[in-house]
């Protein structure tokens, strides 16, 4: 039987068509990929989550042997409920030179165009590896990808000379982004008459207190931002996106939620940070609440942690050498949204981000990708192939 070939428009169309919200499994989609993967002679492995509804998938194409290079992938989407489409978002549409669809941009393109080439790179001379990693729950916190980089790192592939995450970048080299720290915290006071507040303990009040004091840190981030930071903004932002307390105007409340983040620049230190605030709900605004309600409490859950990727120097840089002999650029830059990058970089691979499509359409409806990023990705990655198999590669 002969081995089935996409195109690349053909596989981003098929991928597009599993539905892989974050809350969904991915498993027809990795089902998918592994059979055809195996068809062209690739042996893939498959790390599961802990209730095997999910899975991570990787495989290399050619000798396992040290100074490959991994390509980097999410295979999970963000939602489309309560965005406005002027189609099918599972169903690719090609118009007026863009690929529409969710997932085209962020981050299915990019891993469609890797499966495409594989027929390719299976039937180069590859003299290193080119490895293909696709993960699960990127977009709740990057956390789906570590068992597999665990694995990776820990001998399931001979050592790479780099890990290229495929986010999108505009093809554009980036050597480091912000992590990306949010949470929910929740105050619970006690509800009493708005004319007795002496019987209650108001968990809106204590909120508010937090609120100030998230600005009070984010005050003092700016302050301290380093003067070459190539960040936008330069420091650690923070921000609150979710405040809900209270039922009527009349009641003191006695129940207070806070959604918030900060997005740390890579020299910052996010457990630190998140202890300073604690060690202010407890010690500042707790003791006030208690004082009326023995019961009163402020608990902080951490929703997601998205380490931090930072600039490599010297001959750590491998991949960022590698991308600029393959693309000839001469600069490189820094984003502010998180990336899997960090969790590479932090078992030891040497990681950059360079991928197809704009951010600015990632998580938009009528999500799209540009087709002359397309073809420049797909130019990229025979650069690639053409790398991997020189003899001196």
């Amino acid at each position: 039987m002969t081995a089935p070939t996409y195109s690349p428009r053909e596989m981003i169309a098929k991928l597009v068509s599993f539905d892989t919200v974050s809350d969904k499994s991915n498993l027809p989609l990795i089902d998918f990929v592994e059979d055809y993967l195996k068809v062209h002679g690739l042996n893939p492995t498959r790390v599961y989550n802990e209730d095997r509804t999910k899975s991570n998938l990787y495989a290399t194409v050619g000798p396992n042997r040290e100074g490959g290079v991994v390509l980097s992938g999410h295979t999970d989407v963000v939602p489309t409920a309560h965005q406005t489409w002027s189609h099918d978002p599972f169903d690719m549409v090609e118009k007026d030179g863009r690929l529409y669809g969710r997932g085209t941009c962020d981050m299915k393109g990019f891993v469609a165009m890797c499966l495409a080439m594989v027929p390719e790179f299976a039937n180069a001379d590859l003299r290193v590896p080119i490895h293909l990693a696709l993960s699960y729950d990127e977009e709740v916190g990057c956390t789906g990808c570590v068992g597999m980089v665990e694995a990776m790192a820990n001998g399931a592939i001979a050592k790479p000379r780099a890990v290229l995450v495929g986010e999108p970048t505009d093809m554009k080299l980036v050597v480091a982004h912000k992590g990306v720290n949010s949470f929910h915290t929740t105050v619970t006071g006690r509800e009493a008459h708005s004319s007795q507040p002496h019987r209650g303990a108001n968990a809106n009040i204590a909120a508010g207190k937090l609120v100030a004091y998230i600005a009070r840190m984010a005050e003092e981030a700016a302050a301290r931002a380093p003067a070459d930071s190539p960040f936008e903004p330069p420091q650690t932002s923070f921000q609150v996106g979710l405040l809900h307390g209270g039922n009527a105007a009349n009641i003191i409340p006695g129940h207070c939620e806070i959604g918030w983040e900060f997005r740390t620049i890579p020299s910052d230190d996010a457990n630190a940070l998140q202890a300073q605030f604690e060690a202010y709900a407890a010690n500042e605004v707790l003791p006030a609440l208690r004082a009326t309600a023995p019961e009163a409490d402020i608990v902080t859950e951490k929703l997601c942690g998205v380490i931090p990727l930072a600039p490599e120097q010297g001959d750590a840089a491998q991949a960022e050498a590698l991308v600029r002999e393959l693309t000839g650029q001469n600069q490189s830059g820094v984003v502010s949204y998180g990336t899997e990058g960090g969790v590479f970089q932090a078992h030891g691979f040497s990681t950059v981000v360079v991928g197809p499509g704009s951010i600015d359409q990632a998580h938009q409806p009528d999500e799209y990708l540009e087709v002359e990023q397309l073809d420049a990705c797909i130019a990229f990655l025979r650069k690639l192939r053409d790398w991997a198999s020189q003899p001196t590669a």
